[in-house]
């Protein structure tokens, strides 16, 4: 593929996810989350690494960028500019013996991360998607996850509601019965 062809298709793609993950905070209320959702992909570390890594709009380029060095610089640049990624909330304890540990996130950026869960699933399998992918894609995936037991908990009771009831009654639950504007801001 041209370079030139994986700059469109990599811009048309985080504009469709970033399009995606707004319609989704402001059903859930965050407004201000769904205009300022991965201003950071067009960082140039992220946007020149991901163009260049390009994967037909299947996968995150990240995964691209891994393959060839070994790590992805995007991704530790994209991580650590956005509080809605877990890994962001990663630190190491008062304790140095227990290591590393997920810090609490603030609700307001949980539900941001179901958003982008949601739209990441949708946007890498398109007309195939159902409401059981992002709750599968976690599944697969949650053994290596370092997050904070509440953390952990919402998140994985709305992936579970929203396969099993559907998008529109996890987003009236969250907004009838999820108090985010009263967490942190940070």
């Amino acid at each position: 593929m041209s370079l030139w062809y994986n700059f469109w298709g990599h811009l048309r793609t985080i504009l469709h996810h970033k399009n995606l993950v707004r319609h989704y905070c402001f059903r859930a209320g965050l407004y201000k989350q769904g205009i300022m959702h991965d201003w950071s992909k067009y960082s140039p570390v992220e946007f020149i690494n991901s163009v260049r890594n390009f994967q037909g709009g299947k996968k995150s380029p990240n995964f691209g960028e891994k393959a060839t060095k070994g790590y992805s610089s995007s991704w530790l640049h994209h991580k650590g500019r956005n509080r809605h990624h877990f890994e962001y909330w990663i630190d190491f304890t008062l304790n140095p013996d227990e290591g590393l540990q997920g810090m609490p996130m603030p609700t307001r950026y949980v539900l941001e991360m179901f958003c982008d869960r949601i739209a990441a699933s949708k946007n890498y399998n398109r007309k195939n998607y159902d409401d059981s992918f992002p709750l599968a894609y976690y599944e697969k995936n949650k053994s290596h996850y370092i997050l904070h037991k509440d953390t952990k908990e919402l998140l994985e009771r709305l992936l579970h509601m929203l396969a099993d009831e559907g998008e529109d009654k996890t987003f009236a639950y969250i907004r009838k019965n999820i108090d985010w504007k009263h967490s942190p801001k940070w």
